[in-house]
């Protein structure tokens, strides 16, 4: 997929939409899942198409999460195959702007430094992720 910033479309990769809710603590429940020793707050998921509920996720563990009940799945699960995490897009961004700029990907310090550092492109990106 192309990463340069097209503005048609066409070209714009699909961003997978997140499947938990937009508050992050409504609906949470706590339980303690089997071979674990402690409990844990768990969100709960929903298709990314209808909203048909479908279990919970770990919140400690979970960045993202994309589902799609059977149903919405068989009329659009090849189109969210080719769909990409939002994470995914925002490092080949931050990846496209470190290679522009210094002809290769920088380290975790580096880029760290790099978004105290100025109001670059590439500082101002890394310091909209924090």
């Amino acid at each position: 997929m192309d990463y340069d910033g097209a503005s048609s479309l066409d070209q714009a990769p699909l961003v997978l939409p997140d499947s938990r809710l937009a508050d992050p603590l409504k609906g949470v429940v706590r339980g303690t899942p089997a071979g674990f020793s402690h409990s844990m707050n768990w969100v709960p998921v929903f298709c990314a198409n209808c909203g048909k509920p479908h279990g919970y996720v770990p919140e400690e563990n979970c960045s993202f999460a994309c589902w799609l009940c059977d149903p919405c799945a068989d009329k659009w699960g090849e189109q969210y195959g080719m769909g990409l995490m939002p994470d995914e897009v925002f490092w080949a961004l931050a990846h496209a702007e470190m290679l522009e700029k210094y002809g290769r990907i920088l380290t975790e310090q580096e880029a760290r430094t790099e978004a105290e550092a100025g109001l670059t492109p590439l500082s101002q990106l890394l310091r909209e992720r924090k």
